[in-house]
């Protein structure tokens, strides 16, 4: 795709200037929605400067939820073909994307649940449909679980939540913990793991790759990641503990995932009492990104 046709709005100023390099519409078209909302935690003095991009109305909300290390910008593909119908948020989570990193937070996944707990309470404050994507999905279990009266269903998309800790902790120590946070930075490094996402090598485009590391470029990016990482990130939930959701549940699985393998989607649906399995053909890690028509609609159906 080209960003012919697309209306030239201005790129929202707190962005950086290297967002002027996509191409794609659906990355302008979502880049030129990104707003900023001030809202008030009890985890600082200071209002956080929250990113998150709200687009269409009517129906249940729905509430999404990116990956590791990601942003809203991940779901500019599979966003139109929801908000056509239902209202839909997509919010930058605490220490990562555009949502500001204030000296003092704590970047947990405590601080994680309670920041987006105050961002639902504040802009949204009714049930929502909340959607999270790999480690989204861990992090929509763990708000689902803690807030249960915010969350009206929920749907997992290749999610994380049933493997331990991430691997880079044991990195995480001076001066390893700089160097660790380097090597994501690389473009080498983060192009690689595009392309372990998706089944398609192809959409492993450079406007893919700068829409995954254009958050890298906000203040203290690596402070914030080295945090969340030292804190143990999202561990592994227990059966007994995912048996008490009570909401109903959708599991969308890419059926070649290359990053997080396939098991886990069963897993989940033994795990969960009210939920359902559906595989996303032809998709690796991403199926929102792959396959966003067909996810839109299994979402709506939902």
């Amino acid at each position: 795709m080209s960003s012919f046709g697309v209306e030239q709005f201005p790129f929202p100023k707190f962005l950086p200037a290297t967002v002027e390099q996509l191409v794609e519409s659906a990355s302008i078209a979502i880049a030129q929605k990104i707003e900023q909302a001030e809202i008030i935690t009890p985890l600082s003095n200071q209002p956080i400067t929250t990113a998150y991009v709200h687009q269409g109305s009517g129906g249940t909300p729905f509430l999404l939820i990116h990956g590791f290390d990601s942003s809203a910008l991940e779901f500019r593909r599979l966003l139109p073909n929801i908000s056509e119908k239902n209202e839909t948020w997509a919010v930058d989570l605490l220490g990562f994307g555009f949502t500001d990193r204030l000296t003092g937070v704590k970047f947990s996944q405590v601080a994680i649940k309670t920041h987006l707990y105050h961002f639902w309470k504040s802009l949204i404050n009714k049930p929502v449909i909340l959607v999270g994507a790999s480690m989204g999905g861990a992090a929509a279990l763990d708000f689902t679980l803690t807030y249960p009266e915010a969350v009206e269903k929920l749907v997992l998309i290749d999610s994380a939540g049933l493997v331990g800790n991430s691997p880079l902790v044991k990195f995480m120590f001076p001066p390893l913990d700089t160097l660790a946070a380097n090597f994501l930075r690389s473009p080498k490094v983060r192009q690689s793991i595009s392309r372990a996402a998706y089944k398609n090598k192809e959409l492993a485009t450079i406007d893919a790759q700068l829409c995954a590391t254009l958050h890298l470029e906000m203040p203290n990016w690596n402070t914030a990641l080295i945090a969340f990482t030292k804190s143990g990130g999202y561990g592994a939930f227990r059966f007994t503990k995912l048996s008490e959701i009570q909401q109903p549940t959708l599991i969308l699985w890419g059926d070649d995932d290359k990053i997080l393998g396939t098991k886990d989607a069963k897993r989940f649906k033994r795990a969960i009492p009210n939920s359902k399995l559906i595989w996303i053909q032809d998709s690796g890690h991403v199926p929102h990104l792959e396959q966003p028509q067909i996810v839109a609609q299994h979402l709506l159906e939902f």
